[in-house]
């Protein structure tokens, strides 16, 4: 407690700067995977995904980031058992923070596409063994989470494999695949915007007060998917959309330029809900201690956040996303396998797909895998020489060492500040 007295300012100054971090490197990593498979389908360039991401995901971070952030994330630790220490909590959620960004920098500037929410996990079980012991873990969360490394992928890989053989099916398998993809198109629509409503509101928009139950989310979502249908019917049959596709050339063009349309749609959805969820991570463990330190030394589940925290959670991820996202985009965007705005569509919905099942579930889930896993399936999809076997190795080796790298790393660093603060 005399710790918090002494220097309470300075506490949630330094969170503040690894809470910048922190929430830097989610831009850097995370939300770049969100816009790979466009950039690496030729659907936009880099600058306009670091544009359109910047917007859709300081949008979600800021208006549906919500007031309330769980202290401890994932309730992977019990905070009851630092009620008598707060000063424990405080130092450990500092460098479970420190520790996170630290090793999402890295794995930014490797290539890596890992993720934040199973970096900060290993971070907090890290300070928690070497402060309380193995009592204070929860270890049932823990194992959905390693549970989801291997369901999440193959199960985006599954659905994005499926989408990818009908898609081959319906349109580019056959004599007039333009045509094919302006009658088919619509259906397509339609199916994209009824997923992306649900992922939206269920995903996107539950921190601002919207709780629709299951049969009023689904009837919203159907009302604009038949929006949609009736908008893709009359629009890929216009002549401005026909005069625009035949300047560029007809066939397999004008099929991927409807494709293309659908996945930036898509992209944008994704990144507007991973903006609302995932800045929790950076956010959470901040809006913890600057608590516990006005409080005086009370922990609670839940807090209300200073006005401060989303704003610099959001400033945070649209730096990272800006200065380093490129590496990470072009590995889930070019590395993995080659894509087209039709394989990019694949994956994109997959990932939107496997998300709403994961809500619907309560099964803890990481974005960036289910997107890597669906970008796997696209390539399966092509047979096994179309992918890149050592970039997925690569990736495969960076999931696994993503919890105990968090781990050590918080390890270390609470020692550190230990020796600094005391």
């Amino acid at each position: 407690m005399e710790l918090l007295n002494q220097y309470g300012s300075v506490l949630v100054i330094f969170t503040a700067i690894v809470g910048f971090m922190m929430a830097f490197g989610i831009g850097a990593n995370d939300v770049s995977n969100a816009m790979g498979t466009s950039v690496g389908s030729g659907t936009i360039t880099v600058k306009q995904a670091i544009i359109i991401a910047m917007i859709f995901e300081v949008a979600g971070a800021y208006l549906a980031g919500g007031e309330v952030a769980d202290t401890i994330k994932s309730g992977i630790i019990d905070p009851s058992e630092f009620a008598n220490h707060p000063d424990v909590l405080v130092l450990g959620m500092m460098s479970s923070l420190c520790a996170a960004g630290f090793w999402l920098i890295i794995a930014t500037k490797m290539g890596w596409p890992v993720s934040a929410t199973h970096t900060i996990i290993g971070a907090v079980i890290g300070f928690a063994l070497v402060t309380i012991g193995s009592e204070a873990i929860q270890w049932g969360a823990l194992g959905g989470i390693v549970g989801s490394w291997f369901v999440t992928p193959i199960l985006s890989g599954v659905v994005a494999y499926l989408i990818f053989i009908n898609s081959q099916k319906l349109i580019f398998n056959r004599s007039q695949p333009f045509k094919q993809a302006k009658k088919y198109g619509p259906m397509y629509m339609a199916i994209t915007i009824f997923i992306l409503v649900i992922v939206t509101v269920s995903k996107g928009l539950k921190h601002v007060g919207l709780h629709l139950n299951t049969l009023q989310t689904l009837v919203v979502s159907l009302a604009f998917a038949l929006i949609a249908f009736i908008f893709g019917y009359f629009y890929f049959r216009s002549k401005r959309f026909t005069m625009k596709v035949r300047s560029e050339g007809k066939g397999f063009i004008g099929v991927e330029k409807i494709f293309s349309n659908l996945m930036l749609l898509t992209a944008c959805a994704m990144a507007f809900a991973h903006g609302s969820n995932d800045v929790a991570n950076a956010i959470g463990p901040l809006a913890a201690v600057e608590s516990i330190v006005r409080s005086g030394g009370i922990i609670e589940g839940k807090t209300m956040m200073a006005p401060w925290i989303l704003p610099l959670g959001a400033l945070g991820m649209m730096f990272g996303l800006a200065i380093m996202g490129k590496s990470v985009m072009a590995t889930v965007g070019t590395g993995i396998t080659e894509l087209t705005p039709s394989r990019g569509f694949a994956a994109q919905f997959a990932c939107a797909v496997t998300v709403v099942i994961a809500s619907g579930t309560g099964l803890p889930i990481s974005t960036t895998q289910t997107l890597v896993g669906a970008v796997l399936g696209v390539g399966f999809a092509r047979g096994i020489a179309a992918l890149n076997l050592g970039v997925i190795r690569n990736i495969i080796v960076s999931w696994v060492i993503t919890l105990p790298a968090g781990a050590m790393l918080s390890i270390i660093i609470y020692f550190i500040l230990s020796a600094l603060f005391h």
